[in-house]
Formats: structure tokens, C-alpha cells, sequence
């Protein structure tokens, strides 16, 4: 429903944030990670996440649009909800959480308060597969889309192709083309290769 708020910065600590925008004081439930990044910011913009639930509508926030995608990797596993899984961002690094999902480390997984080893297993079963196909550090440095090869690839990657397979049929298009080629022309060049 929302994707991201930009606003003032009116009110910070450890768990949320108040941010402030056309004179709507919004509160967003925040992690440690996103709590250190901020610093001492007077304007800043967050992407968020709506969680609606019978009594209430909570906001989560995030400095860094990997992060949310992460953390919505992390709330589509059954069992963890949106305070798990900001638990978990709290916790450890998001890097160091897709690292452990992807090599399959239950135990670095398991020193998070409230994930036991069930749970730790439910998400490398669950999640190994998506991120392994994304590519090891995708969710974390989300692409900055700064050229027309960037944004042709995050598109491929986000229509649900291989990162490798993807960045192949880009390199390929923009090799056996004479003149620059717009995003559109790219991703359909491609697409014809995959």
C-alpha cells in the first residue's frame, strides 16, 4: 500500500522512528540496523510496510529499501511474524542473515532470540532457494538503477529470471546492438535470449 515516506525526522530511538510528513506524524517500528544508519538525519526517507491485523495498523520502516525486502522474505515464513522478523534484523546484519540462509547455517540462525531450530530450518527451507536465485547480496545493495543496463537487469531479476542468466542476455543485447538501446529495448532483447 505505501512504499516509502520522506519526510522530517522529528523523533528517534532504538525501535521507532516519528517521521513527519504533510503535517502527518507518522510512526514507524524500526530495527537496530536502520536505527544505526540513520544517525542524527533531520530528513530522511523510509520505506515502510503496512501491517493491518483486526486491532491495529502498524507502520515498519526501513532506511534501505534491501532491508524491507528482506525483512518480507523473512514474514512470508510461516511462524514468523513482523516483530520476529524485525527481531531478527535487530539482531544481526541483514547481510549476515541472507549469508546464513544461503549456506544453510542453522546456528547462526538459531542465536537470534525467539528463532529455535525449527524456525531455523523452516527459513533456510523456505528462503534458500529464492535468495540463492537472486544472487548472494541483491536484497542487501539493492541495484541504484543508474543505467540502462542496471535497470534492464533489476527488471529481469524482479520478473522472476536468474540474476546470472539475466545478466547474460543484458550483455548480450547491448554487445549486438549498433546504437544505445533504452531500457525497454534491452529487456525485450533479452527476453528473446532467455
Amino acid at each position: 500500500m505505501y512504499a516509502y515516506i520522506d519526510g522530517r525526522l522529528t523523533f528517534k530511538c532504538p525501535t521507532y522512528v516519528i517521521l513527519e510528513a504533510g503535517g502527518v506524524g507518522y510512526q514507524l517500528h524500526i530495527s537496530l540496523h536502520t536505527y544505526t544508519l540513520l544517525k542524527d538525519e533531520e530528513r530522511c526517507k523510509m520505506y515502510v510496510w503496512l501491517h493491518v491485523k483486526e486491532d491495529a495498523h502498524t507502520l515498519y520502516g526501513f532506511i534501505e529499501e534491501g532491508e524491507k525486502r528482506l525483512f518480507l522474505h523473512l514474514i512470508s515464513v510461516n511462524g514468523i511474524g513482523p516483530n520476529t522478523g524485525r527481531m531478527m534484523l535487530s539482531s544481526i546484519s541483514p547481510q549476515e542473515i541472507e549469508d546464513a540462509i544461503i549456506k544453510g547455517d542453522v546456528d547462526q540462525i538459531k542465536r537470534i532470540k525467539g528463532i529455535g531450530p525449527k524456525s531455523a530450518q523452516r527459513l533456510i527451507i523456505e528462503l534458500q532457494d529464492k535468495l540463492k536465485k537472486d544472487g548472494t547480496g541483491t536484497l542487501i545493495s539493492a541495484p541504484l538503477n543508474n543505467t540502462a543496463k542496471e535497470e534492464a537487469l533489476s527488471a529481469l531479476v524482479m520478473l522472476g529470471f536468474v540474476k546470472n542468466s539475466a545478466e547474460k542476455a543484458v550483455d548480450f543485447a547491448l554487445k549486438n546492438s549498433e546504437k544505445a538501446l533504452s531500457v525497454e529495448e534491452i529487456i525485450k532483447i533479452a527476453l528473446k535470449n532467455l
